[in-house]
């Protein structure tokens, strides 16, 4: 849906694009995501046209989870409004409640990953696949005995992965209700190789690539559009030479790099904070891209005279 809004980075009246899947609406012209993760608070409406010879919207009930055995819709029994001492709905109650419930587990399962998702701002889509990835390994009986919380965890993790939306380790451990990232980690090669025993064939996990983190990394440090413009195109252009380091790194050296030729600079213990990288590994990385200054920072950033500004490492 295209509308137009006035843009505070473009300082003019901009077209905007709303994006669904994400909930953001963005800027075409700068790309500046001016509102994030806004609700569709309309209503769900369908047309039962072909049963009702009219076109009538009518309510769609509750939706129906396909992972659960009754699809996630069961029958509440309650007392009336008012009612102290109904024998009749008590008695029910209780005994609806003596009831085993199989899904149990994994309605706790379902409920913990929400939770974790909810904090980390992370759509639909990566929820359910986390949803999806728990219940085949639930299904397999392996995981009794094991870190609950790590496991969880690692489904997240790589749902993130799966739909290229990556977080880090340290990102999924901040909701993981204290699993560490050792326990995550050996949690989600766990969970990969029964995948991929159970599907015969490896697991399809994405790659990530440093521009996958710096968008977010650039705005936890309230970083200005041309900035974070220009740290994307030297992340891109690192891809080209054999640096070997993780993305994350490559992402927190290049805003490093770049912050030291914005007004705005940045303090390294801040982008170590923001990025999750250790001051030290930020600095080691940062060794390895300052060679290829001239070539990662863009011309209309930075003239070559002004890369004398970087401070040699």
């Amino acid at each position: 849906m295209i509308d137009t809004v006035s843009c505070p980075d473009c300082k003019k009246q901009t077209e905007v694009v709303f994006d669904h899947s994400a909930g953001d609406t963005v800027c075409v012209e700068c790309g500046l995501v001016l509102e994030a993760h806004s609700i569709d608070e309309t209503s769900e409406w369908r047309t039962f046209a072909n049963e009702t010879g009219d076109n009538d919207p009518v309510r769609v009930g509750g939706p129906s989870n396909p992972l659960l055995t009754d699809g996630g819709l069961s029958t509440v029994i309650s007392k009336p409004n008012g009612a102290s001492g109904d024998f009749l709905s008590s008695s029910l109650g209780r005994w609806q409640n003596r009831g085993s419930n199989p899904d149990r587990s994994l309605i706790m399962a379902f409920k913990t990953i929400g939770t974790m998702s909810d904090r980390l701002g992370l759509v639909a889509t990566i929820k359910d696949r986390a949803n999806e990835i728990y219940k085949k390994v639930e299904d397999s009986k392996s995981i009794r005995g094991r870190n609950q919380d790590a496991i969880l965890a690692a489904c997240l993790y790589i749902a993130c992965r799966q739909e290229d939306k990556p977080r880090t380790v340290k990102e999924i451990c901040s909701v993981a209700n204290g699993a560490s990232k050792k326990e995550v980690g050996r949690a989600k090669e766990f969970i990969v190789k029964q995948l991929e025993e159970e599907m015969g064939k490896s697991m399809e996990m994405g790659t990530i690539h440093a521009g996958d983190f710096l968008r977010r990394f650039c705005s936890h440090l309230g970083m200005g559009h041309q900035a974070v413009k220009a740290a994307t195109e030297a992340v891109k252009k690192s891809e080209e030479l054999d640096i070997r380091r993780s993305p994350i790194s490559i992402a927190a050296a290049a805003i490093y790099m770049i912050s030291q030729l914005s007004e705005e600079k940045k303090l390294l213990r801040d982008i170590s904070r923001a990025t999750g990288v250790a001051e030290g590994t930020i600095r080691n990385s940062y060794k390895d891209l300052y060679p290829h200054a001239a070539r990662l920072i863009p011309d209309w950033f930075a003239k070559e005279e002004d890369l004398k500004n970087l401070c040699a490492p």
